[in-house]
């Protein structure tokens, strides 16, 4: 099983490492037919392939690398040996998937136009990527770490309890520093400002952060979203969004994020994220210590309960996206109640779609399984029940 998962991991990258190479030499056209049904169809596949390479990378690593990776860096000093580790992984792994992403993140979404970012600035966001993701997998290996060998036995309860925090300090220092490497972020500005503040200040929240960011740098689609806590909260709009709603639909959006702000969904994400992690770790320490009879001694072991730890997530991702749809149909609610203009909201959620490419009624398996926010259907067909 385990050089099934290693050749099927390989021959995926190298299959698509040839065709990013093709497609720079002769870039695939733009299709004339940009059907949702077909995008979404597509889309799936793609994740579920995603999900199989993923689960096989990890047990490449966990089981087959990880036991000579570690007698490798046995001169390097204890105390470094598990970021050096796990930086290793992460070079290795982004290496072989780099075509594997400019294919299925930069040429699907050109070839079915919602994107018209160049090659060179994609590949800038992936090198700004990958070198964010190489500080932050440094700084949890080398804590978790130095945990795991200070509680050999009680470490898991001592990193769920830290969780929260860390979570909380992600969530602020993201909008903070993060997020602009990759877009720019201005205040929104005249009456639609003075609108969404007028909306804001209802609610007590009218000092948040209302920012426009240039999304139509990597997509054309259109997105907003709310992030922070402990004074960093922050509505975000694309510009593709503020560009192509009218204000009344613009406004129903802001509404809807504001009722995330409002009724403290961040922090909501944050206890339910704790919980997602207790489940892994408490049940991956289990099993590493079930399959192999000892602790988490290392990197290498680190490694297999990083395997486990994933396949618990996969299981209990159902549950999560079940939650994360409640709180999507309970800011809908809110953006109704704030707005008095459920019709607005109709409006923006096929324009949405339209922009977005977006299949309104996927199939149920899907959503059940795969999605964080209801389908656009069920979303404007709760709206319109109350026109």
């Amino acid at each position: 099983m385990l050089g099934v998962a290693a050749g099927f991991g390989l021959g995926y990258a190298l299959v698509r490492t040839a065709q990013a190479g093709a497609d720079r030499r002769r870039p695939a056209p733009t299709l004339a037919d940009r059907d949702p049904g077909r995008y979404a169809a597509a889309r799936r596949a793609l994740m579920i392939a995603g999900l199989a390479r993923g689960v096989a990378s990890q047990a490449t690593v966990a089981f087959v690398l990880a036991d000579p990776l570690e007698r490798a860096l046995a001169p390097v000093p204890r105390a470094l040996r598990a970021p050096v580790f796990a930086l290793a992984v992460l070079l290795l792994d982004d290496l072989r998937d780099v075509g594997t992403e400019y294919i299925e993140g930069h040429q699907f979404e050109r070839v079915y136009g919602t994107s018209d970012q160049s090659a060179q600035s994609w590949l800038e966001d992936h090198l700004k990527g990958a070198a964010v993701a190489a500080v932050i997998t440094a700084l949890l290996a080398l804590l978790g770490d130095a945990l795991v060998r200070s509680a050999p036995r009680r470490w898991p309860w001592f990193a769920i309890a830290g969780t929260p925090p860390l979570l909380a300090l992600a969530t602020v220092i993201a909008p903070t520093f993060i997020m602009p490497l990759f877009n720019r972020y201005e205040p929104v500005t005249g009456d639609l400002e003075d609108r969404i503040r007028a909306l804001a200040a209802r609610y007590g929240v009218g000092d948040a952060s209302i920012l426009r960011f240039d999304m139509s740098k990597q997509t054309k689609k259109a997105n907003a979203f709310v992030t922070g806590v402990l004074g960093t909260e922050r509505i975000a709009l694309a510009d593709t969004l503020v560009s192509a709603f009218p204000a009344d639909e613009t406004l129903f959006v802001v509404a809807h994020e504001l009722g995330h702000y409002v009724r403290r969904d961040p922090w909501t994400g944050i206890a339910l994220g704790t919980v997602g992690v207790a489940a892994a770790l408490l049940g991956a320490d289990g099993l590493v210590r079930a399959t192999t009879g000892r602790g988490i001694d290392g990197p290498a072991q680190g490694s297999r309960l990083l395997f486990w730890a994933s396949l618990i997530q996969l299981a209990v991702m159902p549950a999560a996206n079940a939650a994360s749809r409640a709180l999507e149909r309970r800011a809908d609610r809110f953006a109704v109640a704030a707005t008095g203009d459920p019709t607005a909201g109709v409006r923006a959620f096929q324009r949405l779609g339209e922009q977005n490419l977006a299949e309104f009624e996927p199939p149920r398996w899907a959503e059940v399984l795969f999605s964080s926010h209801p389908s656009l259907a069920s979303r404007i067909w709760a709206l319109q029940t109350i026109v």
